[in-house]
């Protein structure tokens, strides 16, 4: 499951995040290859963000670097206080090192509340500890490097300076990048240091956009990069690979010089140009020549900016010879063709940190696999986040980083831990049937087996449609059915994603007192009903009529259509032995799928409505739900 990596490079082994979008607080520690995973809005892509913005050599190029949005809960002024002049907001943020701090108008006035408020306001803070540092990092940062202790996953401060002679200890260096809001530029300002002239020096010192360009940092979005990455726009692959190659085009003259000697559409057969020739006779009658004569078209701008953006490469299509842009290609193909770029650039470089989001865009499973092995064996160290099975399969379990976050915006990092009944070739072998669906969401059902994971879930799907307002799909909910294999197996099928902060359901059939205990002790609610299988607790509770409809409706098989000749005398017989021939094959699923409401056993539908309020509870309701639920008064099918 894990593949061998190329030589031991540079990594990102810390990384610390506060008041960043919908981060509040985050302390993240990365291995040198990791999948980032979990529910979307987790904040995978904002780690990536932050990240870039502490790394990336062309972030801070944008202006401003930051807007209101990517603050916490887009919170970037301090409050102040209508008496008095104090400042009312808590962040207890200090004011970045070269903010406009406004200086007081009068003693107690208005203008030392305004400072206050200055120093207090809430700005982001980032800071990212890159450890085992190449020889040419050494020497450049060599001021401001520390020492990491793999062993402890923090810095060596210790007084004894021999000890950093150990072999889990490493140089390291820390980078932390501020945003704010200046209030005297009605803007917002964000800038990268190096963290220790934070700390030890009068004047912080910048992390500039060379420093940057020495940790290798590239972080390939998803889908959004291709439309320019063949293009000569600063920021694109292709002009990232030039400029590492130290390639520095003597084009644009030539280019300038040919196109304004070309005048579109001068032939007078086309009639353009008598337009224009009569717009300019026009002109001369209201202003004089000085002002602006002869209007012609241009293919451009004639800038070099405007060519840069405009300059794109064309890519030869099918068996012939036609060209058109890349951009026009099919996603796949373009995704590939970001990934050679991406591979050019790891090998000019050699030592590079990449991130990349879902590479299972627009691609075949086989594909996904192999930009895993690919940048896997090109960067010293890699990031992604995903939602294929295909690619999270190629990650080690210490390398699969489950992110979960709490309602007030602190992000953590939970380890997989797998119970003791599940070994790890049992986790590789099912992994994508049975583990990798709940590593990504954030609701779990664990089903007893197979019959109640197809069905369940078909049967809220159906009471939704029928009467939306009282119920609601599991899908709609955020709820993925996982498949524990048996009744013993629930518990610890349970225990592994309520310990990855997962919010955990159950449903069964009747356990005895003591497999009940263990279930009950590991999730939020368990649906079990008193039959001895799901079989009994359909068929005892449904109507005669949906039976018969449904015997009418499938398509026999050979046996039981000899062992029954007239199935419509014996249905509710012969149904019996049907599903338990399709048992785990949707024979249930499919008969509960054509029911109506009140031919649905009411214990599901009050299941249906325990899952749909314990994930949506109203305003009044406790939360809870401990208890199992219990078939009610309705089994005869009515409400």
């Amino acid at each position: 499951m894990k593949i061998q990596d190329g030589d031991v490079g540079m990594k990102v082994c810390r990384l610390n995040v506060a008041n960043f979008r919908g981060v509040k607080s985050a302390t993240i520690l990365l291995p040198k290859h990791a999948v980032l995973i979990g529910d979307n809005n987790t904040g995978k892509t904002t780690l990536l963000e932050a990240l870039d913005l502490v790394l990336g050599p062309d972030r801070l190029n944008r202006q401003p670097p930051i807007d209101e949005h990517d603050f916490f809960q887009g919170k970037y002024l301090a409050k102040v206080a209508d008496t008095g002049g104090e400042v009312a907001d808590d962040e207890g943020a200090e004011a970045p090192p070269d903010a406009a701090k406004p200086e007081p108008v009068g003693e107690g006035g208005a203008g030392e509340a305004e400072a206050a408020a200055a120093a207090d306001a809430p700005r982001i803070e980032i800071e990212v500890a890159i450890a085992d540092l190449t020889e040419e990092q050494k020497a450049k940062f060599g001021d401001y490097t520390e020492f990491w202790d793999a062993a402890t996953d923090t810095f060596y401060d210790e007084a004894d300076p021999a000890g950093v002679d150990a072999a889990h200890i490493t140089e390291a260096l820390r980078v932390t990048f501020l945003g704010w809001y200046d209030s005297e530029e009605d803007d917002f300002e964000g800038k990268t240091y190096f963290t220790r002239s934070l700390t030890e020096s009068d004047t912080p010192i910048p992390f500039s956009k060379k420093d940057k360009q020495i940790c290798g940092f590239l972080y390939l979005r998803s889908l959004r990069t291709g439309s320019r990455a063949l293009s000569l726009e600063r920021g694109s692959l292709l002009d990232i690979i030039l400029r590492l190659k130290e390639v520095r085009p003597q084009m644009w003259e030539d280019t300038i010089t040919t196109l304004a000697d070309y005048s579109v559409a001068s032939d007078p057969e086309l009639g353009i140009s008598g337009v224009l020739q009569s717009i300019n006779t026009a002109l001369k009658k209201y202003v004089p020549k000085e002002w602006g004569i002869e209007p012609h078209l241009k293919v451009s701008n004639l800038t070099r900016e405007h060519l840069r953006k405009v300059i794109t490469a064309f890519i030869a299509t099918g068996e012939g010879s036609h060209a058109a842009p890349f951009y026009r290609q099919g996603t796949g193909t373009i995704n590939m063709l970001v990934l050679a770029m991406l591979s050019q650039i790891a090998e000019d470089k050699q030592n590079v940190i990449f991130a990349m989001e879902d590479p299972e865009t627009a691609i075949p499973p086989y594909a996904q696999k192999r930009i895993v092995h690919e940048i896997r064996k090109l960067a010293s160290q890699t990031i992604f986040t995903s939602h294929s099975p295909y690619v999270l399969e190629e990650f080690a379990l210490d390398e699969t980083v489950v992110l979960g976050r709490d309602d007030n915006g602190v992000l953590v990092k939970r380890a997989v831990a797998l119970p003791d009944s599940v070994k790890p070739k049992r986790y590789r072998q099912e992994f994508r049937t049975r583990f990798c669906e709940g590593l990504l969401a954030r609701r779990i059902l664990v089903a007893e087996g197979a019959t109640e994971a197809a069905t369940f879930p078909v049967v809220c799907r159906r009471l939704s449609e029928l009467k939306p307002d009282t119920y609601s799909s599991l899908e709609a909910l955020g709820i993925c059915t996982i498949d524990a294999g048996s009744q013993n197996s629930i518990p610890d099928i349970a225990k592994l994603y309520r310990e990855l902060g997962k919010r955990v359901f159950a449903i069964c059939d009747k356990q005895d007192a003591a497999n009940q205990a263990l279930i009950e002790a590991q999730v939020e609610l368990l649906l079990m009903h008193k039959e001895k299988g799901f079989e009994d607790l359909v068929l005892k509770n449904t109507t005669e009529d949906a039976v018969r409809r449904f015997a009418k409706l499938i398509d026999w098989p050979p046996h039981l259509t000899a062992k029954y000749p007239d199935v419509e005398a014996s249905a509710a017989i012969a149904i019996r032995d049907y599903f338990g021939w399709t048992k785990a094959n949707w024979g249930i699923a499919d008969f509960l799928a054509q029911c109506s409401e009140a031919e649905i056993p009411a214990w599901l539908r009050e299941a249906c409505i325990a899952v749909k309020d314990i994930c949506t509870p109203a305003p009044a309701a406790a939360e809870g739900g401990e208890a199992p639920i219990e078939p009610g008064a309705g089994e005869d099918g009515t409400d």
